[in-house]
């Protein structure tokens, strides 16, 4: 028989464990275990439930627990690594990221160890702790003072602080995986196993957040030229620390630490930042836009960022609308900015949110992925159409001109090659941008100007698509568009009358070529001219023929004619050849002069004609200064000037066979649009007057303050009269006695019956 048998049975089953445990909780043990694993579970076995000595057994267990802890604190506290210690050459401390590895080591096999032990000690957990009230188990006991020994020992506490610290700093600054990396994913499961992670997690925030304040502060330092970059440097440093956390924390630390990293970064630079959203819009940086738009959602900051876009929007109409020079591309800069933004607000500016249903509901359950809608926020929307409202009033009137005018020239362009959803499509941007002004009646008045001149001059691509606009205006936006309605019949009554009236003359007669459209005064936005042009003999005869005609039809009517939107077509004869000339009747009638004189003064035209000056400088400046010259000016120049001589153009070559010449006539002049919001501006204190009068008429009496609340909400929808204004006509109407003052108090207005 061996000594070591000899000794194991001289050894009792108490004295057995006692050794046994001692070596288990050594590290590093040089010495085996004495016994078996079934032997040693059989003499727990026995201690406990035969000796009845479970609580000398516990009691000896704890002591061996208290001496390992205190050899495995020394070795950790004597162990290299301290701060300070292992610097390399960029001055960091990898000397303490090592240490962070024996301390996992560690970690490890006290864990091991005392996974072995309580399989060994299951006599001891399962009769003796669970019959005493008040005992932890072998584990939690173990646990328990492992954690004592390290985890509230503040000199471990600081070396694996300074660890981690160490390691963040470095991965930080370089921006790279440190080599050591592994130990923190390890060091977090023991942390995690010793209940430890809330204290780690919070030391870790507090050490980001220190981080990033300073790496800020420094950044926006350098970076003070240009926030984009700042911002580029924040979303990059967001990204780095979202993959860290992943890599190395758990999954619930995510949401936290991106919570400190990025009110770290942008404490009080939320506003700066903010600016970057003019620069973004310009080059439809989506991307950046949606990463912002996330980014302030998350901060709590959408507020801010809102107001930005709506600062950027309206400085950005404002520009366009007040920049006069480029006046004709107004409503094309507009809606260029508009769709810009449009595609800003739905592409970038919007939330996910889950798209509902019984279908998107069974594929969540089913395991899949529901769908989701991306749904835009509706304060940017909000946004976007009060900086147009409001981009709109830094001059009066003009965009409300502008956009109709731009539909003008859609509606004469036509779809061309574009489908018939895309250019009503096309129509419908334009009208969007109408909803944004106050000033409706000035859009329904140079739009029923236009349309009018469409119709006339038959300048309109196509009846159906000005048919189905005013159809829109009318049910849309303002019942007054149905006036348009009454140019088609007036249209299609005097083509009747045409027909009519060429079937009683005999195929040859100069009658047949005349063209007369008869309007209802009421149905069309031409003001009377008292002057016009003194036609040709010949066309004056035959009008005077065709009114004896329409009198002997419409007995009670009578006509006044309007030369100013006349047409005509001349056959010229040319070195070149014999043209069709397609004009205004104000060009026919001065080209018709020069089949009398070879040469002629402006002051000879003029007496022959009997033109407005300004109509017959515009005329001849169209025939001798445009591209297509049939007349020649001398001396040569771009403007006509009373001393000027005209000479018919021999030698004029166009290739084509018939020749257009613009009309003057056609476009709408800068006279004519002033004289147009004049005749506006006319119609409003008529509007206002009117308005005023009804509401005191039916209120009798109303202070000054009331009475202007309710005449501006009487004429909303036509247009948003100016406060002073609404003072003048108020004053008017009391000088013209339909109001008085009150004698008690001068503030408030009495209606004169």
């Amino acid at each position: 028989m061996t000594t070591a048998s000899a000794t194991r049975q001289r050894d009792t089953p108490f004295e057995l464990l006692r050794k046994c445990i001692t070596i288990l909780l050594t590290k590093d043990s040089p010495e085996p275990l004495p016994a078996t694993y079934e032997a040693i579970y059989r003499a727990c076995q026995s201690v406990v439930t035969i000796s009845a000595n479970g609580e000398g057994l516990y009691d000896r267990l704890k002591i061996e627990l208290e001496r390992c802890l205190t050899r495995l604190v020394e070795e950790l506290m004597n162990s290299p690594g301290q701060r300070g210690a292992s610097m390399n050459v960029d001055g960091e401390n990898h000397g303490s990221v090592e240490w962070l590895g024996q301390f996992v080591q560690i970690c490890q096999w006290f864990e091991d160890q005392i996974v072995l032990l309580r399989s060994l000690l299951t006599y001891l957990d399962q009769v003796y702790v669970v019959a005493t009230p008040g005992l932890l188990s072998v584990k939690d006991l173990a646990y328990s003072i492992f954690a004592s020994n390290t985890f509230e020992n503040w000199r471990i506490v600081e070396r694996w602080q300074a660890g981690v610290k160490d390691w963040l700093s470095w991965e930080r600054r370089v921006r790279l995986d440190h080599e050591l990396r592994l130990y923190i994913p390890a060091l977090v499961s023991h942390l995690v196993s010793h209940r430890q992670y809330a204290n780690f997690e919070a030391y870790y925030i507090d050490i980001t957040q220190e981080f990033y304040k300073a790496d800020s502060e420094q950044h926006a330092e350098t970076m003070k030229a240009d926030p984009r970059d700042f911002f580029r440097h924040v979303r990059r440093r967001i990204e780095e620390e979202d993959q860290r956390s992943k890599d190395v924390l758990l999954a619930g630390s995510l949401a936290p630490v991106r919570v400190v990293v990025e009110k770290s970064l942008l404490e009080g630079r939320l506003d700066w930042i903010s600016t970057t959203v003019g620069p973004y819009m310009e080059v439809n940086d989506l991307d950046s836009l949606s990463s912002m738009y996330k980014l302030f959602s998350r901060v709590g900051a959408l507020k801010v960022l809102c107001a930005a876009f709506k600062g950027y929007m309206l400085t950005s109409v404002k520009t366009i609308v007040t920049d006069e020079v480029l006046d004709d591309d107004m409503v094309g800069r507009l809606l260029q900015l508009k769709a810009s933004a449009d595609v800003a607000i739905y592409g970038a500016f919007y939330d996910t949110k889950p798209s509902g249903g019984p279908s998107s509901a069974s594929l969540s359950k089913a395991g899949t992925t529901s769908s989701t809608t991306q749904v835009p926020n509706k304060e940017f929307i909000y946004a976007l159409s009060d900086a147009f409202t409001t981009g709109f009033k830094a001059r009066r009137n003009k965009p409300a001109e502008m956009i109709a005018k731009y539909l003008d020239k859609a509606m004469r362009k036509g779809q061309g090659t574009s489908s018939d959803s895309a250019f009503e499509k096309i129509l419908d941007d334009a009208l969007a941008l109408y909803r944004f002004t106050d000033d409706k009646d000035v859009f329904r008045t140079f739009y029923h100007r236009a349309l009018a001149k469409r119709l006339l001059l038959e300048k309109s691509a196509s009846d159906d698509f000005e048919k189905a606009m005013l159809k829109k205006l009318k049910e849309n936006y303002d019942p007054e568009f149905g006036m348009g309605e009454e140019m088609f019949k007036d249209l299609a009554l005097s083509k009747e009358m045409m027909r009519d009236y060429h079937s009683k003359l005999p195929w040859d007669s100069f009658g047949q070529s005349l063209s007369v459209v008869v309007l209802q005064r009421s149905a069309w936005p031409f003001i009377a001219r008292d002057k016009t042009i003194d036609l040709p003999l010949d066309m004056q005869d035959e009008l005077t023929r065709y009114a004896g005609y329409y009198k002997q039809r419409h007995s009670g009517h009578t006509l006044s004619w309007d030369h100013a939107l006349g047409t005509a077509t001349l056959k010229a004869r040319f070195k070149a050849g014999t043209k069709d000339l397609s004009v205004s009747l104000y060009q026919g009638v001065v080209l018709l002069l020069f089949n009398e004189a070879e040469e002629l003064k402006y002051d000879e035209i003029l007496e022959a004609t009997r033109l407005d000056e300004t109509e017959l400088k515009r005329t001849l400046q169209s025939l001798a200064c445009g591209k297509k010259r049939v007349l020649k000016k001398v001396p040569m120049g771009r403007e006509v000037e009373n001393g000027d001589v005209f000479r018919f153009n021999a030698d004029f070559d166009d290739p084509h066979p018939k020749v257009h010449i613009n009309s003057i006539q056609a476009k709408v002049s800068p006279e004519e649009s002033k004289r147009t919001q004049v005749s506006i501006e006319g119609d409003r204190k008529l509007s206002l007057d009117a308005a005023i009068v009804r509401i005191m008429k039916a209120k009798k009496e109303m202070t000054y303050e009331k009475l202007k609340a309710a005449t501006i909400d009487a004429v909303k929808n036509h247009f948003v009269p100016q406060v002073d204004v609404i003072k003048k006509r108020v004053d008017a109407l009391v000088e013209n006695e339909y109001l008085e003052r009150s004698k008690r108090d001068k503030n408030v207005f009495l209606y004169v019956a």
